[in-house]
């Protein structure tokens, strides 16, 4: 997106307030994540944190009981959950709740399809380096949060960890150096 003008902005900021707060509004409607980001902020006043999480981990759940019948399908389920995991980081900023939220993902997932992942084969090999890139992100993003909630996240880290380097992600896994257990 090219710099404004400072002639424009300068305009702008000059043009009467009522015609000004139209002109906002119209502009802020056109973009879908910045009106849930003001939503959020400004009429929820960040206290429903908590609720958008659990929204969220509900549409886990539901994604992941879905009848998928080869890992391509969990694959292409998986990156649509992400997609909303990042839209709430976007409109939340919440660092805690992507840890989170991304954690319980990969762990669903594997409980409920351990029986598609569980050998590497041409069939699993996306789904499988998906899985293990996803893990090294979650590991570099809980090392930045505070460590009083490393504890919180230990018992499922390391049961992803131990899928990881069990079932079809292991070569990954090993490629990327994830570690084969997650000490506080």
């Amino acid at each position: 997106m090219p710099a404004l003008d400072p002639d424009l902005k300068k305009a702008i900021v000059r043009m009467p307030g009522p015609e000004k707060d139209k002109l906002l509004l119209r502009l802020i409607a056109k973009d879908a994540t910045l009106t849930e980001k003001l939503q959020f902020e400004l009429v929820e006043h960040g206290r429903t944190i908590d609720e958008r999480r659990e929204l969220i981990k509900d549409f886990i759940r539901r994604t992941a009981n879905l009848h998928q019948d080869t890992a391509a399908w969990v694959l292409i389920d998986l990156r649509t959950v992400s997609g909303y995991i990042t839209r709430h980081v976007k409109v939340t900023k919440d660092k805690y709740g992507e840890v989170e939220l991304m954690l319980y993902m990969l762990n669903t997932f594997y409980d409920v399809h351990a029986h598609l992942l569980h050998k590497f084969s041409h069939r699993t090999e996306k789904a499988a380096q998906y899985i293990a890139k996803r893990t090294e992100m979650l590991l570099k993003k809980v090392v930045k949060l505070d460590p009083d909630y490393y504890l919180e996240f230990s018992d499922d880290i390391n049961k992803l960890l131990s899928w990881v380097h069990y079932a079809a992600p292991a070569h990954f896994a090993r490629q990327l150096g994830l570690p084969k257990e997650w000490a506080v």
